[in-house]
């Protein structure tokens, strides 16, 4: 436990200076609405990679993905890792970032909108909803588990106490807390990594530690089926494609070139990262069999490493943890508050009320995330089901609205009416027969309902 003690007294440090820098920020840059959600739209480059970077590599990749290495070997995290974060990014390169930088908006629901009407809105927003408060129960699970592997306390109880430090982070400072803080966490992460793989790899054998794997996870689909592989891929993938907070940093970036060239750099950042953690989580197999998957790569930095590293390891974890818990929760707070209060409710409230409001939502659906936390078997489950949800439902209607000039509300109300129904029926209906990911479900109805509406209602038009 004394051991425990250290480890816990340095995240706590960290943390501690998070917190500080985030109630700088309160004070000293906050004081509209577009202070708090977008950042004055003044990010530099530098930390709009280390935002884009940090809030995409929080639990999803240290607990659940390395979850998905452990279970399933290096290779079929290849295939369910680099197949959709690279070519997801590339496609934002090229295609959406300067064009996202130009729409001047707060949220993804205000964007369809103009496409798909206030009905496409309030169908979009409930869907990012459904969504971002699964993903920031994941966030508030994997600090529990650091909680608990240092100092014993159940891990529902850390999950709470992360889920307290969240929420207070994510309702001071807002997005240039989150950005700033995001950045310096995406430095700390790739050093801890960087550091600590050496000594994991020592204890695991050295670099030829991959043939010392079982068979079955040193094959390509690490003992899943072509459709059940397929199924890890595409929720990633469409996730990224249409990600409402990628999409608010790069509105909050100073200029559309700084949104496009931060591409490059969150392209790297990924690519490095995923690497590391991915070979991290492969020794765990070999040096902790039988333990929770979820906790494959704090496992290593507690057990396999020296102190300094990987107590630094530890406290990277917990801040990309933290700063994409504080991402999600403040993203789907800014939906409530300007998808239904501001829409639909007070169209004239001032910056300071939609400050305050969304600072209240914020404490709200911190408690709905950590209650909806407690009925998933794991991270990774939750992650696939949030990321599937928005990867259905968001995603195609979002790409359409940006891309192709024929589609229509009907269009696009439809996707998202059946990508989310059809995600649902699946998980909650169906359980999800074969172990199939409900995404080779939902995300074909999607599309489909997308385009052929679309067509019949656009040709409806041209002949009225």
């Amino acid at each position: 436990m004394v051991g425990g003690t250290r480890y816990l007294a340095v995240i706590l440090a960290y943390l501690a200076s998070m917190g500080g820098l985030s109630l700088y920020f309160a004070t000293r840059k906050v004081r509209t609405g577009d202070d708090f959600v977008l950042a004055g739209r003044q990010l530099p480059l530098w930390v709009l990679v280390g935002t884009l970077l940090a809030t995409w590599v929080g639990s999803g990749t240290v607990i659940g993905g390395a979850a998905f290495t452990y279970q399933h070997g290096p290779l079929a995290t290849l295939f369910f890792f680099y197949g959709g974060v690279p070519l997801g990014i590339l496609i934002l390169y090229f295609f959406l970032a300067e064009k996202v930088r130009g729409l001047s908006a707060y949220t993804i629901p205000e964007v369809l909108e103009r496409r798909y009407g206030p009905v496409g809105r309030v169908f979009a927003a409930v869907c990012i909803l459904l969504a971002y408060v699964g993903i920031t129960s994941y966030q508030f699970i994997g600090g529990g588990y650091v909680l608990h592997l240092t100092t014993g306390i159940p891990v529902n109880a850390g999950s709470a106490i992360t889920a307290v430090f969240i929420v207070i982070m994510a309702t001071t400072g807002g997005l240039f807390s989150v950005a700033y803080t995001d950045a310096f966490s995406a430095i700390l992460i790739v050093t801890g990594l960087a550091f600590g793989l050496p000594f994991a790899l020592a204890h695991a054998g050295g670099p030829g530690f991959f043939h010392q794997l079982p068979p079955v996870e040193r094959t390509w689909t690490g003992g899943l089926t072509d459709l059940q592989a397929l199924g890890y891929f595409l929720p990633l993938l469409m996730l990224l494609l249409g990600e409402q907070n990628m999409y608010q940093r790069f509105a909050a970036a100073r200029d559309t070139g700084t949104a496009r060239k931060s591409n490059i750099g969150f392209f790297v950042g990924a690519i490095v990262v995923l690497t590391l953690t991915t070979l991290l989580a492969s020794t765990a197999v070999i040096l902790y069999p039988g333990i929770v998957p979820d906790t494959a790569v704090l496992r290593v930095a507690l057990g396999s490493m020296p102190f300094p590293v990987g107590a630094l390891l530890l406290a990277a974890a917990v801040a990309f943890i933290v700063t994409t818990g504080d991402s999600y929760l403040l993203s789907c707070s800014t939906n409530v508050t300007e998808d239904f209060f501001v829409r639909f409710i007070d169209p004239g409230a001032s910056q300071s009320t939609r400050l305050w409001i969304t600072r209240g939502v914020v404490v709200t659906l911190g408690l709905v995330a950590w209650v909806l936390g407690t009925f998933f078997p794991s991270v990774l489950a939750i992650q696939i089901y949030s990321y599937t949800m928005y990867g259905a439902a968001i995603t195609p209607a979002v790409l359409a609205a940006i891309l192709w000039p024929r589609v229509t509300a009907a269009g696009g109300i439809a996707s998202m009416l059946l990508g989310g129904a059809g995600t649902l029926f699946w998980e909650l209906g169906l359980h999800k027969p074969g172990n199939l990911n409900s995404i080779l479900f939902s995300l074909p109805l999607s599309v489909a309902a997308l385009v052929l509406v679309s067509l019949v209602t656009s040709q409806r038009q041209l002949e009225d």
